[in-house]
């Protein structure tokens, strides 16, 4: 209390300071000396030497001068002013009835915040207020995988500074929908609506306009935004999927209250000389006011545009100019900027700091005094992160902070803001709300119903299933200690891959720049990647693997691991055992037979011959031969070494072969994570639904040997992990005789004498 009440002393006489000196100050210049009430002349005669006004004169100037320090003072001081207000109005927060998005946040941006407000706080002062509760409507245009990724980042950011119900209206193709869709549903962030328009049945509206732009026909779509979006959004902030905001876009949205007249967009003043035409010899840009507007970051007054007929006016405009420029070369933008050099009326200009753009030739630190008064940076040059400006490590390391930053801790509720009822929400609440938090297996069922944000191809996939339909899709999971096997793997097997990959924020980008900087999994377009967020202190082994097959998009899939190499060609003989053994009328489940070497490096078996060989050498083993025989001895190795055909083999206890099953196979069971019964429990219910178990007779993998994971230690070291491992099994038992009667009596009776 004692420091908040200093706070208020400190800000009442910083009050007093900024408002009485500079009007004593000026008083005393335009008043001339206090003693005799003379005012100052300002007539040129007054600075000739010989004046009897001279002296007076004289003393102006220096008055000037000390006008000029007292107001590099003000200066000084209404930083120091604006920092007091950030830090008394938190103070106030709590006590206040009725809030405002300038004031209260879920963020952790508050010394990131009071920079940006110290720098800008002339501006920040005469913004109206955007109410606490009132929703902000954003509009992003995006289409493929690249810019999935990249509104990620964009809406991270916009997230770790709102305080305001936000509502997303995204402009997707059919990839970005499928991918942010599933983001947005698993990512269960309170307050954020999501809707999205297709893109795909937009492109007739602007696919008459060429366009020289790397951004495509979809580069275009901001133009149909008021017949695209609902007839009853009346404004709407339109963003690049490549900006990066620094500050809360409520102060953005309340930059809507200062519109006038006829003025329908708001627009930063493009920073390059592009629209100047200098920028080589013969560059004809297309027409513009002075140097044109950057279409980056827009405000949009939607149901005024209805009213002026923007539809009619861009495209006649567009028409008009494409008759002699015969394409555009910023996409939108040139549209944007012909119809406003005709119209200038139109555009409220927004301070550069709302689009600080980021290339190689602009005039973006004219924006900004300090870095810190920075709001929206756009990184719209080609190049991205490398283009050149002297602060461009200070801008990276923030599109860094956001692009690794962990999206879990941005599930906050806004306090006090009624949001919509989400069903999947309430269910989740409900199902945890049943457990016993006292029950000493608490957090093995609790992982059961954790919800994980999932990313889902998050490198560029592109693979159309073969016509026979005999397509077989390896699936794995692996987590950052497994990465060293992609490049294995991709060499062993050359058909589709679906990996589900469980990662952190940070641990997906050191992915990325892996990926991209392996030249064996960069030529490779048909492994999709899924990333799956870490949450919860248990590797979600049985989740990520549903999240994989899923999706598969062959007729069928082969059920690996990560550590496995498949032998050279398996992909290939798959596909014709799918034909010999008529799988697409049957349901069967093809064992490959698994074995390991414990050696790190091993000159892989070419042939069955070869690999019979190493196996009387002791250079390999039937897999857990050492310490878990009966995971696989219902293969039946002996019969394996000389068989040429396929053969049938009935389940036994604890069996987990590694199979190839159609792809609406039964999806793993959730309540097995971390190490034990994860597959075995697969197994059983694939026997419950008849499927029938045969080996393959020329194929094989091989496990190759790595440091035990976490899960296993703990496994073997916590007795009551073990205990817990055993209930479970007991659950899923008496589910499998609920679900399957007296089918399921033989899985009891063989756990007993097992």
């Amino acid at each position: 209390m004692l420091g908040f009440c200093r706070g208020r002393r400190k800000f009442l006489a910083a009050s007093l300071t900024l408002l009485f000196v500079p009007a004593v100050t000026w008083i005393y210049l335009f008043t001339g000396r206090f003693d005799d009430g003379k005012s100052v002349s300002l007539s040129p005669l007054d600075t000739q030497p010989h004046s009897p006004r001279y002296a007076a004169s004289s003393q102006r100037e220096s008055l000037e001068v000390r006008v000029r320090e007292v107001e590099e003072e003000n200066r000084v001081l209404r930083k120091k002013l604006s920092l007091v207000q950030s830090r008394s109005s938190s103070h106030r927060h709590g006590n206040r009835t009725k809030t405002y998005s300038m004031e209260e946040g879920t963020g952790d941006s508050e010394s990131l915040r009071a920079g940006i407000v110290a720098g800008n706080s002339s501006e920040c002062g005469q913004q109206p207020m955007v109410e606490k509760c009132e929703t902000i409507h954003v509009a992003i245009v995006c289409a493929g995988y690249n810019a999935s990724r990249d509104v990620v980042t964009l809406v991270k950011s916009v997230l770790f500074h709102r305080r305001n119900p936000l509502h997303f209206h995204l402009i997707a193709d059919s990839i970005a929908k499928q991918i942010l869709a599933t983001l947005f549903e698993t990512w269960m962030v309170p307050a954020v609506r999501v809707d999205f328009y297709d893109a795909d049945e937009l492109k007739s509206e602007v696919s008459w306009i060429p366009n020289k732009h790397y951004s495509g026909i979809y580069g275009l779509m901001k133009l149909v935004l008021t017949k695209t979006l609902p007839a009853s959004l009346e404004r709407v902030i339109v963003l690049d999927t490549d900006i990066t905001f620094a500050t809360d876009i409520a102060e953005l949205w309340a930059v809507f209250h200062k519109f006038k007249g006829q003025q329908v967009l708001g627009l930063v003043e493009n920073q390059s000389d592009w629209y100047l035409g200098n920028l080589w010899k013969n560059h004809r840009p297309w027409p513009a006011l002075g140097r044109g507007y950057n279409t980056g970051v827009i405000l949009l007054l939607l149901d005024k545009l209805r009213k002026m007929k923007w539809e009619q006016m861009w495209r006649l405009t567009a028409e008009r100019e494409l008759m002699s420029m015969l394409s555009t070369s910023l996409a939108d933008q040139d549209i944007f900027n012909a119809v406003i050099k005709q119209n200038p009326f139109l555009v409220y200009q927004l301070p550069c700091f709302w689009n600080v753009q980021l290339s190689d030739h602009t005039r973006s630190e004219q924006c900004y005094r300090d870095v810190s008064d920075l709001k929206v940076i756009h990184w719209n040059s080609p190049k991205k992160l490398r283009v050149k400006n002297k602060h461009v490590e200070f801008f990276r390391n923030l599109y860094l902070t956001f692009l690794e930053y962990d999206g879990n801790l941005l599930r906050r509720e806004l306090f006090g803001c009624p949001s919509e009822t989400d069903v999947n929400s309430e269910n989740l609440q409900k199902q945890l709300s049943e457990l016993d938090e006292d029950d000493l297996c608490y957090e093995f069922r609790r992982e059961r119903f954790t919800v994980h944000r999932t990313h889902l191809y998050f490198l560029h996939y592109e693979y159309e299933p073969a016509a026979d339909d005999t397509d077989v899709t390896l699936v794995a999971q692996l987590s950052m200690d497994r990465l060293q096997m992609l490049e294995a793997i991709c060499k062993h097997w050359e058909g589709p891959i679906s990996l589900a990959l469980y990662l952190s924020d940070a641990e997906a980008q050191q992915f990325l720049r892996y990926a991209q900087g392996s030249e064996v999994l960069l030529n490779r377009r048909n492994v999709g990647y899924h990333i799956v967020y870490k949450e919860g202190q248990f590797y979600p082994v049985n989740l990520l693997r549903n999240v994989a097959m899923k999706h598969v998009s062959t007729p069928y899939m082969f059920l690996s691991d990560i550590d496995f190499l498949p032998m050279y060609g398996l992909y290939e003989s798959l596909r014709k055992s799918v034909v010999q053994l008529d799988m697409s009328n049957t349901k069967k489940a093809l064992i490959i037979p698994a074995f390991e070497t414990l050696r790190y490096r091993l000159s892989f078996p070419k042939s069955k011959a070869e690999l019979l060989s190493m196996l009387d050498m002791g250079t390999l083993f039937t897999f857990r031969y050492h310490v878990w025989t009966k995971g696989h001895a219902p293969t039946n190795f002996a019969k394996w070494r000389t068989a040429t055909t396929p053969y049938r083999v009935e389940w036994e206890a604890d069996f987990e072969p590694y199979v190839v099953v159609r792809r609406n196979c039964p999806e793993y069971d959730r309540r097995f994570v971390g190490f034990g019964w994860n597959k075995v429990s697969h197994i059983m219910e694939l026997d419950a639904q008849e499927y029938e178990f045969t080996v393959l007779p020329n194929a094989y993998m091989i496990h190759m040997p790595h440091a035990p994971s976490f899960d296993i230690t703990k496994f073997r070291s916590n007795k009551q992990y073990r205990i817990c491992l055993k209930t479970l099994k007991e659950e899923f038992q008496q589910d499998m005789s609920r679900r399957y009667g007296f089918t399921a009596l033989k899985y009891l009776t063989a756990e007993n004498n097992s």
